[in-house]
């Protein structure tokens, strides 16, 4: 830099009151150079952990190509209305003709390749600071938007297990005694979960968070009022399969939700809270439940899930936010083109996909995960499991208290308690942990990784097979029930951490397109959840409490092993099989 530094005043206060400044801007300076550092790594190692998801997605080859004969053709529909326009108002045509035929050269350039000047002053991006950023909104309502997910995720959950008490009321009222239909009523709202994500995850990645959570709470409303009203058990299976559909959606949008909002170092504490739901309300609504079926009935358990998920969905139309970044930049182009007539404007988001061509390209993206991404696969079945087991549990435990300790419909609700105190616990121990974690590695200016967030899942292995070899026994012999209660804390700590780690780890992975990875895993998980219970009772009565248990253990012990390997082989997997062109 030629000349001479400004001299500093040789004062104390002068000192002081220069250098902050310098500090400050060397500081920030360095922390975007790491910033850009960390992005382009994760570009080339194919996973998007450091790359936030207003900065929107890398093509490859095949879809650059797509977009640069998109902007052209866009480019000749322009061209052809303003001759058109020209034509209308009589202007002569030689006077026009050296702008058609730049503007023509220009669109040839351009599906060639190259790029313009033209071209790039008519990419609509964000600006510094841009409020409407979702990353840069102001902390509250930030919290707040994180707190209608949050809700909505302990609402939908809630509807899967409040009622399993009054399944014997329910039972008796259509005058069946078939235990895979009692299993089956409760399972089914988790099969609902499978089909759903599959076309929710997609639509929210075409056309916006928000109108999809607003459009699945009506429907959702509209078929927890049929559960309410059902006439015949078969009826009540079909309305469970159906508010399980729409109940779906927070769950699969909702890591997607907060990967819009939330910077990685600060992810896991918001995916924790977002959590609390999907975790605790299954396990609190049989508490909920049991007291209110013996009091009013097993169908005033659904109308009380229609009057709080109605509540919910008031306040959500009202106050919530949209923030896929893609919609909001695409919303403001379609602004700027109303204001200055240029329709050459385009988000620096836009694929250049049709909106047919991109539909069948998201419609798809889940399943694609699912069968081409090997992190997927594995992160799938491994916690298809942990979450079968847990809805087994669900299912199951009412029974195993009814007959071996004699508890009511009303009071076996509160056996729930010791899982719902291992589930906080690693819920908060694990957010609390990889946010430290993810601090560190940016202090330490190191790019950080999806793998990051699976440190503590081997552990968390090592913990679910003691959990069900002391449940197991000590509900076989007896022993005072405040025991098995507590053995459920094991395990609830160990399935949360376990939860928490993988499916961290996939919105790390595929932050734009979170919700279509959350929802390939949702979909196998939720076909175990639904699936494993039906088995769970005629298990039990089978080999008993503790022979049932200890061969769930056993499959853990099995498990351990694979924890270790994703742990260590995770991203040698990533990097080596990365999935494109999504």
């Amino acid at each position: 830099m030629a000349g001479s530094p400004t001299p500093v005043p040789s004062s104390n206060a002068g000192a002081e009151s220069a250098a902050p400044p310098q500090s400050q801007a060397a500081e920030s300076d360095i922390a975007a150079l790491q910033r850009q550092r960390s992005i382009e790594q994760a570009i080339a190692e194919g996973h998007d952990a450091d790359i936030p998801s207003d900065i929107g997605y890398v093509l490859d080859e095949q879809g650059e190509e797509k977009r640069r004969k998109s902007i052209a053709e866009q480019r000749r529909h322009s061209l052809a209305r303003k001759r058109s326009h020209a034509s209308e108002q009589h202007i002569d045509p030689e006077k026009d003709h050296a702008a058609n035929t730049s503007a023509a050269s220009i669109s040839k350039d351009e599906e060639a390749g190259g790029t313009t000047s033209e071209d790039e002053a008519n990419i609509v991006w964000w600006e510094e600071n841009d409020p409407e950023n979702p990353y840069n909104w102001p902390t509250w309502l930030k919290v707040l938007n994180c707190v209608f997910i949050s809700a909505l995720t302990l609402v939908t959950p809630l509807g899967s297990s409040i009622f399993a008490p009054g399944v014997a009321q329910l039972m008796q009222e259509f005058g069946s005694d078939s235990l895979e239909l009692a299993s089956f009523v409760v399972s089914v709202y988790v099969l609902g979960f499978a089909a759903g994500p599959l076309v929710i995850a997609p639509l929210s990645e075409i056309y916006g968070r928000l109108w999809v959570y607003h459009l699945c709470n009506m429907a959702f409303l509209a078929f927890l009022v049929g559960c309410a009203l059902a006439p015949s058990l078969n009826a009540l299976i079909a309305f469970r399969f159906l508010s399980g559909v729409f109940g779906s959606c927070p769950l699969t949008n909702g890591g997607g939700t907060i990967a819009d909002m939330i910077v990685p170092e600060k992810r896991a504490s918001a995916m924790a809270a977002f959590s609390i739901g999907p975790l605790l309300g299954p396990i609190i609504g049989p508490v909920a439940g049991g007291f209110l079926a013996e009091a009013a009935g097993w169908r005033w358990v659904f109308w009380l899930l229609v009057i709080v998920a109605g509540v919910l969905a008031i306040v959500m139309l009202i106050f919530a936010r949209e923030t896929y970044a893609p919609v909001l930049l695409q919303r403001r182009v379609d602004k700027l083109k109303k204001e200055t007539g240029n329709d050459m404007l385009r988000s620096k988001l836009d694929s250049g996909l049709s909106a047919k061509d991109y539909f069948k390209r998201s419609i798809v993206r889940p399943l694609r995960m699912l069968v081409f991404s090997p992190t997927c696969i594995i992160f799938a079945f491994y916690i298809a499991i942990i979450y079968g087991y847990l809805y087994l549990m669900f299912t199951s435990i009412s029974d195993v208290f009814h007959r071996s300790y004699g508890f009511s419909t009303s009071t076996v609700g509160l056996v729930f308690l010791g899982l719902g105190l291992g589930s906080m616990s690693g819920l908060f121990f694990f957010g609390y942990s990889s946010d430290q974690k993810a601090k560190k590695t940016k202090a330490e200016g190191l790019p950080m990784k999806p793998e990051d967030r699976l440190e503590l899942m081997p552990y968390a292995a090592i913990l679910l097979p003691a959990g069900f070899f002391i449940y197991g026994w000590t509900a076989e012999k007896h022993v005072h029930w405040i025991v098995p209660i507590l053995s459920h804390i094991p395990g609830g700590f160990s399935m949360v951490v376990t939860f928490m780690s993988l499916n961290m780890a996939l919105v790390d992975t595929f932050t734009i397109y979170a919700a279509s990875a959350l929802a390939a895993n949702t979909v196998v998980r939720s076909i175990f959840g639904a699936v494993l219970p039906l088995f769970g009772l005629r298990m039990y009565h089978a080999l008993g409490l503790g022979w049932g248990n200890s061969l769930l253990a056993f499959i853990s012990l099995l498990m351990i092993p694979i924890a270790f390997g994703i742990l260590k082989y995770g991203e040698l997997l990533r990097v080596k099989y990365p999935i494109k062109n999504l």
